[in-house]
């Protein structure tokens, strides 16, 4: 794969085609300039970093020659970077905790080396598992004990210290785990299930990777989502920070088992035809010291901004110097590692909106006016880090999917970097599940704006794709509520058996829960993305055991068994849920052009939009039903109903005969040139397909 790169000229990177952006988008042109600069910025880092290491192939896999590394003679070579450090040392198991015994060797630019011989006997002076320090001497002449960034395996014994120690991870070979399955192929539509691997159990503990494999990944595959979204893989110090306070970038979470373990639970999902996303934290690093990369060679400085600008106030972390060629090693490279040692297919950018402005994006109101986008608020450093990380992934890896977590809605997030876009292939659609979530906390049903819902999830850049989503792990935590708790709340615990007299709150919630699941699916975005329990309207917040709830476990689970019992109300949501994926996945609506709305009607509640040649109707007025409604029909013929949220087995009243054909009338209405009369109960969606 190295040689794809070895014979590239960094000035023959793709010629950028920035006349298509500004041509697609003529209101860029005032800001051609800016875009023209970040990507000469790009090229020229392009160029420092083959100029410094041949290629970028070799230059993001130094994962092979940073950090601790067993050689074929069972020797050990380690080496560090650590430009402020007066001196390394390396301690631990092998040399019984001696803190100067063992002296790295001074290199240029910062760089540290140190070789250890095999023992006598030809065995590896470390032991697999055994424990090891990096001590750094800074220019206080203080002894320093630091955990290598490069670790690769790092645990936590609870009962004697909530501090990380690294244990050098070099099983045997017939231990090492082999992946069996072949990566699945990009999917066309992206349905996404997002997942925790320490809350899927149903126990109160924290669960296995394991585990996770053997009774989730069956349950995702059925309920017809194509890929997994991994949360928390990356490790970090404190389970509450749902894995966003990374303190070791190389290290996959020990908390659920090895790195073997998470091997099989990916080889698993490949094995089901699953893609799998990991959620990757490059837009701040954990204060940690100990066992963080915060003040590694003893500085301020070293991975991160000095002073305020490497300071994030809110998160209170710490945030990257994405200018400094190191960083840019240790970035990229950490991107590869996850791919080619652990076999993930893709990833999901956290914290994007970070990394693009000096503000952080906090404090800052995006009003869509270019030039918050192109203005001295740009961290352009940030931004051309992006597009690196991108045209390195891509060009590697044809079939991978990267994807933006941007509030901010900045031109080109998801453009060829050739047009002097970042290169995303997706971005979140995040101003979908705000809307969701102020029209039930502050709307009435009978005052909801049909036209508005549309504006929302219709709002996006054309041809930049995005993830649509109702909600996710944001809205699920402990201080907002699921939209399912929204709509029941406390009747959830009360009313939810279907042995119980009909409840309006529960008749009402499991009606707009479908009608707000399916509206986002089909009009939202080009992917869908669900968390884990929400299919099935899973009740209560999500909250990690903390100080605060006396370390409980009770909401950092899902419980399965409320979908599994027959005798529950969650098995309508999750029936819905799955036929709409199915549905999907034969007809494709997500890869196909936008959905065009043709009818919206303020008074009536009811909207009908055509996408992938169905038809998909929504009358989400609370009480009023329609006979003989008249709608707007593309091409003639006879129209048959494939799916009602008004079934019994999505929880409704089965006021719509489903076997009933629709004949058009070739009389114009609401922009066609046909129309045809439905019937539309209230709170009700219905999707109609043309039979040929």
């Amino acid at each position: 794969m190295g040689g794809r790169w070895s014979n590239m000229d960094p000035s023959e990177v793709d010629v950028p085609e920035i006349n298509t952006l500004l041509e697609r988008d003529p209101y860029l042109k005032p800001y051609e300039h800016e875009i023209r600069k970040r990507y000469a910025l790009f090229k020229d880092y392009v160029e420092k970093i083959e100029t410094g290491d041949r290629t970028l192939d070799k230059f993001s896999r130094s994962y092979k020659i940073f950090g601790i590394h067993i050689n074929e003679d069972n020797s050990i070579t380690a080496r560090e970077w650590a430009p402020g450090a007066q001196e390394l040392f390396l301690t631990g198991d092998f040399n019984n905790w001696n803190k100067t015994a063992n002296s790295y060797k001074k290199l240029d630019f910062g760089k540290w080396e140190l070789h250890l011989p095999p023992n006598a006997d030809g065995t590896c002076p470390i032991k697999h598992l055994s424990e090891v320090k990096i001590i750094i001497k800074d220019h206080n002449n203080g002894l320093l004990e630091r955990l290598s960034p490069w670790a690769t395996y790092v645990t936590q014994n609870r009962s004697e210290s909530v501090t990380y120690k690294q244990r050098l991870w070099y099983p045997l070979p017939e231990n090492v785990y082999k992946f069996k399955y072949l990566k699945p192929k990009k999917p066309e539509s992206l349905r996404i299930y997002e997942c925790h691997v320490g809350i899927a159990t149903q126990e109160l503990k924290i669960g296995t990777y394991l585990e996770f494999a053997k009774e989730i990944i069956p349950r995702i595959v059925k309920q017809g989502y194509n890929t997994i979204q991994l949360m928390a893989i990356m490790e970090h110090a404190y389970y509450a920070s749902f894995g966003y306070q990374v303190t070791s970038f190389y290290a996959a979470s020990s908390r659920y088992g090895t790195p073997e373990e998470l091997k099989y639970l990916i080889d698993a999902a490949h094995q089901h035809g699953l893609y799998v996303l990991l959620d990757i934290v490059h837009s701040h690093a954990s204060k940690n010291t100990l066992d963080g990369l915060n003040m590694f060679d003893g500085t301020d400085a070293c991975f991160f901004h000095t002073g305020n600008r490497g300071q994030h106030p809110l998160w209170d972390s710490r945030l990257f110097n994405y200018g400094e060629y190191e960083v840019l090693r240790f970035l990229l490279s950490n991107l590869r590692w996850y791919i080619e040692e652990y076999n993930f297919d893709g990833f999901r950018f956290d914290g994007v909106t970070s990394m693009l402005y000096h503000s952080r994006g906090f404090g800052q109101g995006f009003s869509g006016h270019y030039e918050e986008y192109y203005g001295l608020n740009v961290d352009v450093e940030g931004v051309v880090y992006l597009m690196l990380a991108n045209h390195m992934l891509h060009y590697l890896y044809p079939e991978i999917i990267t994807i933006a977590e941007d509030v901010s809605g900045m031109p080109g997030v998801c453009r060829p970097i050739s047009e002097g876009g970042l290169g995303f292939d997706y971005r979140l659609a995040m101003a979908i599940p705000d809307k969701w979530i102020k029209l039930l906390k502050e709307v009435k049903d009978e005052d909801w704006k049909v036209g508005d819902i549309c504006w929302t999830l219709m709002n996006r850049r054309w041809m930049e794709k995005t993830v649509a989503y109702s909600e996710s792990h944001d809205q699920a935590l402990v201080g907002d509520k699921t939209i399912a708790f929204w709509l029941m709340d406390k009747e959830m615990y009360t009313h939810m058996s279907t042995l119980s007299e009909p409840n309006p709150i529960i008749s009402r919630g499991i009606a707009l829960h479908n009608l707000i699941m399916l509206i986002t699916h089909a009009l939202g975005g080009e992917a869908y993305l669900n968390f884990m329990g929400n299919e099935f309207g899973h009740p209560e917040w999500l909250d990690f055991p903390r100080a605060g709830n006396l370390d409980s476990y009770h909401y950092a689970r899902r419980q399965w068994n409320l979908v599994d019992d027959e005798l529950l109300k969650y098995k309508f949501m999750n029936n819905w849920d799955r036929a709409v994926n199915t549905l999907e996945e034969k007809y494709g609506w997500l890869h196909a052009q936008p959905a065009y709305v043709s009818w919206k009607h303020e008074e009536d509640k009811v909207i009908v939009f055509d996408r992938a040649d169905l038809i998909f109707v929504f009358n989400f007025h609370p009480v009023k039903s329609f006979a003989d409604y008249t709608i707007g029909v593309k091409t003639a013929g006879t129209y048959k109903i494939l799916l009602c949220s008004d079934d019994k087995d999505f929880g409704g009243e089965s006021r719509v005969d489903t076997n009933v054909q629709h004949f058009t009338k070739p009389e114009p209405y609401s922009d066609y040139s046909n129309n045809m009369m439905i019937y539309i109960p209230c709170r009700t969606a219905i999707i109609y397909i043309r039979e040929t």
